[in-house]
């Protein structure tokens, strides 16, 4: 006879804990990427901010740099009063969540971060990046005139977008702004995140080939310098599941932000 006492209640691991989250978007992306996404999340209870920062959305500034996007979004925390939140990061956006907790470390619940950029200490994002992909992307900011990387159709079509067809490939690509460049160049001092305590997670889904494959795919290639974390996967690919399975979305940042 089972000893009471060592039974696992095996329905308290349905219960769902109402989370707060602040979503923070990637690069060629404006805060509308997360539109369905928290919807799904509101409507199961769930508190989602999803601030647009600086430099981006309906005023691109070509000249933004690192630090004013990380300011924008700790000014958004701040004044918006945000307490035991869990903070997610979306590609470029890990690298400005790595950031913003270092300065709202007591605020935040747990980190996580979704197909995103994981720099080490003094490292860039064009950094994570294969040699002949940073002189591309050298490339594109020469060619733009003003400091800017707009990616081809093809390239993110096949990569971005990849289980898109092709008219919601055209759709989210016609919104994708031009990525101010700076931002992704910058080497971040990144000594104070990696000490902190912070619980983390990393979303990986399995059809997102934005990043090369291995071995610089972002899963082990970016959640490998977590340290310790929590694996979620799914599957999907870099942009559009966030439009076409939000819901599937929705529950996997659930899953990654949970206690």
């Amino acid at each position: 006879m089972t000893n009471p006492s060592t039974q696992i209640d095996l329905a308290a691991n349905t219960i769902q804990e109402k989370l707060t989250f602040v979503l923070i978007h990637g690069a060629w992306a404006t805060a509308s990427f997360w539109d369905n996404t928290a919807a799904v999340l509101r409507e199961a209870g769930h508190t989602v901010h999803a601030p647009e920062y600086a430099g981006h959305g309906n005023n691109i500034d070509p000249q933004v740099t690192h630090e004013q996007i990380v300011s924008s979004v700790v000014d958004y925390i701040t004044q918006e009063n945000i307490q035991d939140f869990v903070l997610v990061g979306h590609s470029f956006g890990g690298t400005v969540i790595a950031k913003v907790a270092e300065f709202v470390s007591d605020r935040v619940k747990r980190l996580v971060f979704f197909d995103a950029f994981v720099p080490k200490d003094g490292e860039s994002l064009l950094d994570q990046m294969p040699a002949p992909v940073q002189q591309a992307f050298h490339g594109l900011i020469q060619a733009s005139g003003n400091n800017t990387i707009t990616l081809p159709f093809p390239l993110f079509r096949d990569t971005f977008v990849n289980r898109a067809n092709l008219h919601l490939a055209k759709q989210i690509y016609e919104a994708s702004p031009a990525e101010p460049a700076g931002p992704l160049l910058h080497k971040l001092d990144l000594k104070k995140f990696y000490s902190l305590q912070i619980p983390k997670s990393y979303l990986f889904l399995t059809e997102d080939i934005a990043y090369p494959p291995a071995p610089f795919a972002f899963h082990p290639g970016q959640s490998s310098n977590l340290g310790v974390y929590r694996l979620i996967v799914s599957d999907g690919d870099h942009i559009s599941t966030a439009y076409t399975h939000a819901n599937v979305l929705a529950q996997k940042l659930v899953e990654a932000g949970r206690d």
